[in-house]
């Protein structure tokens, strides 16, 4: 059931559980959203809004064997991946978010990284990595310096709004991290 009009206008504010392997559980790749759209902050879920490619992405690039929903965000450690946010409050847009609630959200990532030692941290923001990081020359791609233990590396933003990104251009993304994923033993 598609949340109404009310229900996203409740969701602001909402904060959604990480996605994570139980401690000490391998973590190939710990994805990290700029933070929950209302349509997610509804829903519970991981870029849920219909018209995000990230679900589609991961499935055409190989990290899963079949396209899965939102509401099966809980099967990702499985496969050894994992879902965060740079900031957790839902907003309607992530222009929402203050450049000091990125940089604050960058400090936590780090410590979520220390813990959970993923082979590669993989940004899904090319814009929210800079202001985060004061990272401002940072490209899509894999990165030269690493993100405490795991390697680094800046996808495309998978919302609808990104226009200059179609499917087919994040998909192919998302393949060269999971090939690059693939053949790196995890820390």
């Amino acid at each position: 059931m598609r949340p109404t009009k009310e229900d996203l206008e409740a969701a602001r504010d909402r904060v959604i559980p990480d996605v994570l392997p139980p401690d000490g559980e391998p973590l190939r790749v710990l994805f990290c959203g700029i933070n929950p759209g209302l349509y997610s902050g509804a829903t519970g879920h991981h870029f849920a809004r219909p018209g995000n490619r990230f679900w589609p992405a991961l499935h055409l690039s190989g990290f899963t064997p079949r396209r899965l929903a939102p509401s099966e965000q809980h099967l990702l450690p499985s496969y050894g991946l994992g879902i965060t946010n740079l900031a957790h409050r839902t907003t309607a847009r992530a222009d929402e978010l203050t450049p000091e609630e990125l940089r604050e959200g960058g400090l936590r990532l780090r410590a979520l990284v220390e813990r959970h030692r993923p082979a590669y941290l993989a940004v899904a923001g090319v814009t929210a990595y800079r202001t985060a990081f004061g990272a401002p020359r940072a490209q899509i791609g894999p990165q030269p310096e690493t993100f405490g233990p795991s390697r680094l590396w800046i996808l495309p933003n998978p919302s609808g709004l990104n226009a200059s990104w179609h499917l087919t251009r994040i998909a192919a993304e998302f393949t060269r991290l999971r090939a690059s994923a693939t053949l790196r033993t995890p820390p």
